[in-house]
């Protein structure tokens, strides 16, 4: 059966089938560009869901779906702290087993990603510019 390529098949129809059917693996394919399967690790209390599948490769295996509250304007500062050392392979245990080290100074609500808006850090520059841009000579 491998060698027609029939197993491929059957392993679409069972993604799509763990994904919730047709209707909703096209919608986590316009979302995440992406269809996997995997087991649920846990949720943040931003509603952003964490999973893992070990039969993806290393730097693969591990993903974040993002809450539905977001749309399709999420980015990784969506990512909660306390979640973001498992998701990076920093510690293999979820901080649904172990909770993470609680630091005062530490700021643990998330910000969006200013970059792109008109609050984005700009910094200033005193020194001269080493390219002037070149402006068109006026027609007389």
């Amino acid at each position: 059966m491998a060698f027609f390529g029939l197993d491929k098949i059957s392993k679409l129809f069972n993604l799509i089938k763990e994904n919730g059917g047709v209707r909703q693996s096209l919608y986590k394919l316009y979302r995440q560009n992406d269809l996997k399967s995997g087991t649920l690790i846990g949720s943040d209390r931003l509603g952003n869901k964490y999973y893992e599948n070990n039969y993806y490769f290393m730097g693969r295996n591990r993903w974040v779906i993002y809450s539905p509250s977001l749309g399709t304007d999420f980015d990784g500062s969506a990512v909660s702290p306390e979640w973001f050392g498992w998701l990076h392979y920093k510690t293999d245990t979820p901080p649904v087993k172990v909770p993470p080290v609680q630091y005062g100074f530490i700021d643990t609500t998330p910000s969006p990603n200013p970059t792109g808006t008109s609050q984005a850090y700009i910094p200033y520059s005193t020194t001269k510019p080493k390219i002037e841009a070149w402006v068109p000579p006026k027609a007389s």
